[in-house]
């Protein structure tokens, strides 16, 4: 039940070995890009279709840094290719809107500002006023303490990152000390893992 995916970044056999076992067993959805998943799609055997069409996605230092205040290329190239796969991205932050609504607008993106997480409350409402399905949303983010906890509260799937860069706001220092010290425990008993993009 701690578990909400498995990311599959290349195909090597003793990576992708008991991936389709372990998904059929325990109802997880597997992440992979169109080359690993062609790759390894045939030594797989039958997998349930996980059909996300929304990603509710953190802005500051899940996307872009904090200090980056239109797109960057990279996240203008990954909405475009989500939209080529028909998923929709959207941000939900805690920031406020002066932050996120130029960000957001520049992208061509629906958002969500002071988002209250790790509160669930105004992010319900916000998924219900779209008429998004919860089966159907993903959640991403890079704090446990805040992106995590309010996925579990709004019941839709998670995938946490790693930073995309070392430095923070001031207002998530906090949170950041305690998030690194529950990601090596978690590390620590092989829930967490890392994971290298290649």
């Amino acid at each position: 039940s701690s578990i909400d995916g498995i990311f599959v970044t290349h195909e090597h056999s003793d990576h992708i070995k008991g991936v389709g076992i372990l998904s059929r067993k325990y109802d997880i959805p597997i992440y992979a890009n169109d080359k690993t998943w062609s790759a390894m799609e045939s030594s797989l055997g039958k997998i349930k279709e996980h059909n996300i069409k929304i990603i509710l996605s953190d802005l500051d230092n899940t996307l872009d840094s904090y200090r980056i205040l239109i797109p960057s290329s990279r996240v203008v190239e990954l909405k475009n290719k989500l939209n080529e796969n028909n998923i929709e991205l959207v941000l939900i932050s805690n920031n406020k809107e002066k932050r996120i609504k130029p960000y957001a607008t520049r992208l061509g993106v629906k958002y969500l500002y002071s988002s209250g997480k790790p509160f669930g409350k105004r992010i319900i409402k916000f998924i219900e006023k779209n008429g998004f399905s919860k089966e159907n949303i993903l959640m991403v983010g890079d704090q446990l303490m805040t992106d995590v906890i309010a996925s579990k509260r709004v019941k839709v799937k998670m995938l946490l990152t790693e930073p995309i860069v070392k430095e923070d706001q001031p207002c998530t220092r906090i949170n950041r000390i305690r998030d690194k010290f529950v990601r090596k425990k978690l590390k620590k008993r092989q829930i967490l893992q890392n994971l290298e993009v290649k």
